[in-house]
């Protein structure tokens, strides 16, 4: 199963990033048909489902509350409680360069992370890359303390858990696109191979 999250206000883009255009098709578009190449279920976690609702998106909306909506970690949070699996897949819908082949990758890896660590990341010189990631639906009740205990940053949740680190070579996907000037970099390189 997959969450992506598509509930960002995109103020530092100036316009709604989840409907940039990434080789002709809306980035969150991209993101999910990406997801569900390697899952069978897709949530899309967002205050703003009609928005979207004329998106082929092949997934199903969880809606969060525009008012009370405190970012990433919450929307996990509310998209965490209607998963079943043991493991799953979370994206934020701002990633132009996923791919289906390694998200294969980690997913294949799942069966060798040891039953002590909540999440499967990559580390990068920022820290743990959170929202391109695999994580065990039993860290939920972990989430919701730190929500209760007014906690809000996935890194500051990450550093009291214990994720094991994603072994794959490919910084790439994890560009997120969060200002004109990604949107620009991005443009400027030659078409993104997909699935």
């Amino acid at each position: 199963m997959a969450i992506v999250l598509a509930g960002g206000r995109s103020r530092r883009m100036g316009r709604d990033k989840a409907l940039l255009p990434v080789n002709g098709l809306p980035l969150l578009q991209q993101v999910c048909r990406v997801a569900s190449a390697c899952t069978q279920t897709t949530y899309v976690v967002t205050p703003w489902p009609d928005r979207y609702r004329h998106l082929p998106l092949g997934g199903q909306f969880i809606p969060e509350d525009p008012d009370t909506a405190c970012g990433p970690l919450a929307g996990f949070a509310l998209g965490l409680q209607q998963v079943t699996a043991d493991w799953v897949l979370l994206l934020a819908c701002d990633l132009p360069c996923l791919d289906a082949d390694s998200l294969r990758q980690g997913i294949a890896q799942l069966d060798r992370v040891g039953d002590d660590r909540i999440a499967l990341l990559h580390r990068s010189e920022r820290g743990w890359e959170p929202l391109c990631g695999f994580y065990r639906t039993s860290c939920l009740a972990s989430v919701q303390a730190f929500l209760h205990e007014g906690g809000r940053s996935f890194q500051m949740w990450l550093a009291g858990e214990s994720p094991q680190e994603w072994d794959i070579n490919k910084p790439q996907l994890f560009f997120n696109c969060n200002t004109p000037a990604d949107w620009a970099r991005l443009r400027s390189v030659p078409r993104l191979k997909r699935l």
